[in-house]
């Protein structure tokens, strides 16, 4: 696509510029363009969701396969049922334990709902978003929002205003800065339209949390060969420029060894570590060994390294169990 003169943005941190931000996406949303939005998962970028013009703006702008489908944004219950055929009960309790927040259901989608944002499905995922930004501007279009994350497609999601800038600066108008996401990964995606609901795409808001509120969930991707019915399902995703590992190690000597083994420099790896911390290797990062903390951290890390030049990026092995699923599977589709 053309490249666009110098991207604008807009910061939100008094309540005048937040005002002012907010009138300025929603002038460009209704005139059918995209903006890039935080999000307390990560930066969106958003469009009319009911204009199918607009809506192929963001698979334009981010180099989205058409198949790869799209989860609408909207800010009340009203909003909600007016994208879906039937708002169902187990709907109605999921919402009213989690919404806003950082998940997404799936749903027999309502007409006003265009074939380009399902990728010509029958279903559509719908968000109640958390963040203060996002939801005033909804309010303020009084449309829905499509909002796939704010970046080329297949790189790492956007977490702040300047990875978007990086990523998509000459191809969108305008970027507002809500500071750093608080989630740090994407929502968590649950079809309600087979029985037992299943969990599409894994996130912060993990499957015991879920069964807590509607019992039995499965859990798992759309068979090969059928239409998505969810973003995050493509095998490679949420990749960095640099080769991504996952290893585990006991010593310095032991990820030495394994490196050596692959034909790895370690002058050009990077380490991300939450508990095995490496002493003698020059570019090491550490998170705290905390689920949360590490989701939040994660991306800005991934791009950190890309930045600073890496050719390989290892990861130390997350551990087992419910709060370290959704980051797992990213890492694993980051390094496919």
């Amino acid at each position: 696509m053309a490249a666009r003169s110098r991207v604008e943005v807009l910061s939100t941190h008094t309540p005048d510029l937040f005002g002012k931000a907010v009138a300025r996406a929603a002038e460009l949303l209704r005139a059918g363009e995209v903006v890039a939005v935080p999000t307390e998962t990560v930066y969106g970028l958003a469009a009319n969701a009911l204009d199918p013009a607009a809506v192929a703006r963001i698979y334009e702008a981010k180099g989205r396969p058409a198949h790869n489908p799209l989860i609408v944004h909207v800010a009340d219950l009203t909003m909600a049922r007016r994208c879906v055929k039937q708002f169902s009960d187990t709907a109605t309790r999921l919402a009213k334990a989690f919404w806003p927040g950082p998940l997404s259901l799936v749903l027999n989608r309502s007409d006003i709902i265009p074939d380009l944002v399902t990728a010509g499905g029958g279903t559509v995922g719908i968000r109640w978003p958390s963040h203060p930004f996002i939801q005033q501007l909804i309010r303020a279009c009084d449309f829905p929002l499509a909002a796939p994350s704010a970046n080329r497609s297949n790189e790492v999601s956007p977490t702040n205003a300047d990875h978007v800038r990086k990523s998509l600066g000459d191809r969108i108008p305008l970027i507002i800065d809500g500071g750093q996401s608080q989630v740090g990964i994407e929502s968590t995606v649950l079809d309600l339209t087979v029985n037992p609901p299943r969990i599409l795409r894994p996130g912060m808001i993990h499957q015991e949390s879920l069964e807590s509120v509607i019992g039995e969930t499965g859990s798992g991707g759309d068979a090969a060969g059928t239409l998505l019915k969810s973003p995050g399902q493509l095998q490679k995703h949420y990749s960095p420029k640099a080769r991504l590992r996952i290893l585990s190690w006991k010593d310095d000597a032991d990820l030495r060894s394994q490196l050596t083994k692959e034909g790895c420099t370690v002058a050009n790896t990077h380490v991300i570590a939450h508990t095995n911390i490496p002493a003698s290797f020059e570019h090491v990062s550490v998170i705290p060994h905390d689920s949360e903390a590490f989701a939040r951290a994660l991306y800005a890390e991934l791009h950190r390294c890309d930045e600073t030049g890496a050719e390989l990026i290892v990861v130390e092995a997350v551990p087992h169990g419910p709060e370290w699923q959704a980051i797992a599977d990213r890492l694993q589709r980051a390094s496919s």
